[in-house]
């Protein structure tokens, strides 16, 4: 395994994108958000999509030069129009426009439809968690991998959910999920890397195990907790889909196998204001001493240490502020072909 510091990587990303006319703004920003996916150790959200995003520039399935604009506002509320912009930049103005109205509100909630592929959620929700914010996000997953529970049809995406709540001088305590066993880049990672998925992740349409990750378009990943995760999806789908006007069951787009479609997805950010209920300082205390109750608490025998949200991540980015972010030989060859093809110089690791 080779390591691409972030600098690079961040370089990197942005000259490939300037290749094919995103404005150079806007690649900075973008490649940024980017490898903030990677840095957490959400490696099928990262530098690893950069491939498809081109894909979907080449086809003309995104607006270069989008009109992100608040298309109706109401008190706390407010909803965003991507105008079909690549997803990074949806999302962030969703967050700078969710900051300005916290703090004027103490909560907010901001929609957003004609988005795109953003990368992790976790991305978003850090971003309020670090201004001393309760975050959340939702959002309807950019193709359909999950049928309802019971069904075989796919009508339903990854769906994902993340959580932040602030910690003080501590580690986020945040949760970032899919509604599905595995998230869908894991699986896309395991096909390009050659590996086998485990026989928990997908099944077929008989309902048997998958572990081929190449036969994935066969089949449908299984939702978390059985008929619960099926349940959680269907909801954040109505919330962040259905209420945005974004497409949400049959309506939703491939992204993945249609590169020229506008996928108009649907997200959603809420923020809190935890000294609307109370001292702040007196809530991060709280905070912290929970997670130091659970960390403390008895193991099951072989078990080393009981973790909490967000502390693998916070670790995974420590070590990779330091190494950079690990790149598999495929995924190395990936790149360089996205490279070849933008006339850029290639990563040599």
């Amino acid at each position: 395994m080779k390591y691409l510091s972030i600098a690079d990587a961040q370089g990197f990303i942005a000259r490939a994108l300037e290749a094919e006319k995103v404005p150079a703004a806007d690649a900075k920003l973008i490649a940024n958000l980017m490898v903030q996916s990677d840095l957490v150790g959400a490696d099928g959200h990262g530098i690893f999509r950069l491939p498809a995003y081109l894909k979907r520039i080449r086809a003309g399935g995104v607006n270069l030069q989008p009109n992100i604009h608040v298309e109706r506002e109401q008190g706390a509320t407010a909803l965003i129009n991507g105008d079909n912009a690549l997803g990074h930049l949806v999302m962030n103005r969703a967050v700078e426009l969710a900051l300005e109205k916290v703090k004027q509100n103490s909560v907010c909630w901001i929609g957003s439809h004609y988005g795109n592929h953003s990368g992790a959620a976790s991305v978003y929700v850090r971003k309020l968690a670090e201004k001393g914010y309760i975050g959340i996000y939702m959002a309807v997953g950019n193709a359909n991998h999950m049928a309802p529970w019971g069904g075989i049809d796919l009508l339903l995406s990854t769906n994902p959910i993340a959580i932040a709540v602030p910690a003080g001088k501590e580690p986020i305590v945040l949760l970032d999920i899919a509604t599905t066993v595995a998230a869908y880049g894991k699986v896309k990672v395991a096909a390009q890397k050659g590996e086998s998925i485990p026989d928990d992740w997908m099944i077929d349409k008989q309902g048997k195990p998958i572990t081929d990750p190449k036969r994935s378009a066969e089949g449908s990943l299984l939702p978390i907790g059985g008929y619960k995760g099926y349940g959680l999806a269907v909801m954040i789908g109505l919330l962040a889909g259905a209420l945005n006007n974004a497409a949400v069951g049959k309506g939703t787009i491939d992204f993945n196998a249609h590169h020229d479609l506008v996928t108009n997805t649907g997200q959603t950010i809420i923020a809190v204001d935890p000294s609307a209920f109370g001292n702040r300082d007196d809530f991060i205390a709280r905070v912290i001493e929970l997670v130091n109750d659970l960390k403390s608490s008895t193991t099951l025998p072989g078990v080393k240490e009981i973790r909490v949200p967000g502390e693998g991540a916070a670790k995974t980015m420590l070590e990779r502020q330091k190494l950079g972010i690990p790149v598999s030989p495929e995924l190395l060859g990936a790149l360089n072909a996205c490279a070849r093809e933008c006339g850029i110089a290639t990563l040599a690791l």
